[in-house]
């Protein structure tokens, strides 16, 4: 039984693990927006909150925190400077997971992760709200 054990083993050590997720946070948090398997996009967006978290407190233990986790000065530096101050306001969910669908090669299950403060995603978020409000208009329409 699996009892109280969070989180997906993605068939490998615990070692790599958390060397994969650090490099797709790093990834994450370098573009705004990266394209993954299912499995990973829905893991490494607790460990994205976090460090926005981090960015969001602007201390200087924050600071180490977010180095020691990321391990890259340069990504580090965006996510206090430029990421935190986007989700100043929100008290969490600052990545969205949307489902791309399979891959070609292994029909694996691709999802895209990206940062919901980025202006893509924003007017992502119109489209798709325009979107739902037409369709029900002209099903009105057509009965």
């Amino acid at each position: 039984m699996r009892h109280q054990k969070a989180g997906r083993k993605l068939g490998r050590s615990a070692s790599h693990r958390l060397a994969l997720y650090r490099n797709l946070v790093r990834e994450l948090l370098a573009r705004d927006r990266i394209e993954t398997t299912d499995e990973k996009a829905k893991e490494i967006r607790r460990y994205a909150d976090r460090m926005v978290t981090l960015g969001k407190e602007g201390t200087l233990a924050a600071r180490r925190r977010a180095i020691a986790f990321l391990r890259d000065p340069k990504v580090v530096s965006r996510l206090f400077a430029d990421v935190a101050p986007r989700f100043a306001e929100r008290p969490g969910g600052y990545t969205r997971v949307v489902k791309l669908g399979t891959r070609v090669g292994d029909a694996a299950k691709l999802s895209m992760i990206e940062l919901t403060g980025t202006s893509e995603a924003v007017e992502s978020d119109k489209k798709r709200k325009r979107r739902r409000t037409k369709k029900p208009a002209a099903a009105a329409e057509a009965q």
